[in-house]
């Protein structure tokens, strides 16, 4: 009987506390419970849009002091002109050393970046050119919109161009870092006396 006794009363505590969690939990459907680490979407910086009483101007997001370079960010020092192209077309060599690898990787990134337009062999039929757009220039036998053949690009020419952009051809200087754009420019070399 006493066991009969101790049944009962864990049966009864249990269905207590059952019952007791099932009501308090839901009572309030605002609250989340306990809050685990709150910085983390109660920020306490300020927002770049956000006013801003520390600066002058009002204004949290600030323009980078004059002649600073980012870091992480190689300067390229020739406007977007036709008087930045011909400066850059005997102010500025490859850096990177010609070797296999190099033009390899310079390969790789030719494929993804240019290929779609020029061709996987600088021809200038890419599958963009097969939907209907204007086919560029090839390397080894066109002509540059610029003057002179496709065929006597200089490092500082093709450099400006990838940096830039040039006609219906878009700036790639967001797509690619400048280490890229140099090995893209040594494997257009190698397709331009293809």
């Amino acid at each position: 009987m006493l066991a009969m006794n101790k049944y009962k009363i864990l049966g009864t505590a249990v269905v207590a506390v059952v019952a007791s969690v099932v009501t308090t939990s839901c009572n309030d459907k605002r609250s989340t419970g306990w809050e685990y680490a709150p910085n983390m979407y109660e920020h306490i910086a300020y927002d770049p849009d956000q006013k801003n009483e520390q600066f002058k101007d009002g204004k949290t997001a600030q323009v980078p002091p004059a002649n600073t370079t980012p870091i992480g960010f190689t300067r390229f020092d020739f406007p977007s002109s036709n008087e930045g192209y011909a400066a850059a077309a005997t102010g500025i060599v490859n850096p990177l050393a010609a070797n296999p690898a190099t033009l390899a990787e310079g390969k790789k990134l030719y494929i993804t970046f240019c290929s779609p337009c020029h061709g996987a062999t600088g021809a200038g039929d890419g599958e963009v050119v097969k939907h209907g757009f204007p086919p560029p220039p090839n390397y080894a036998t066109g002509q540059s919109s610029r003057g002179g053949t496709m065929k006597e690009l200089s490092d500082g020419k093709i450099y400006h161009t990838i940096t830039y952009g040039l006609n219906a051809m878009g700036s790639y200087a967001s797509q690619l870092a400048p280490e890229e754009r140099w090995k893209v420019v040594m494997y257009v070399h190698h397709l331009q006396n293809l």
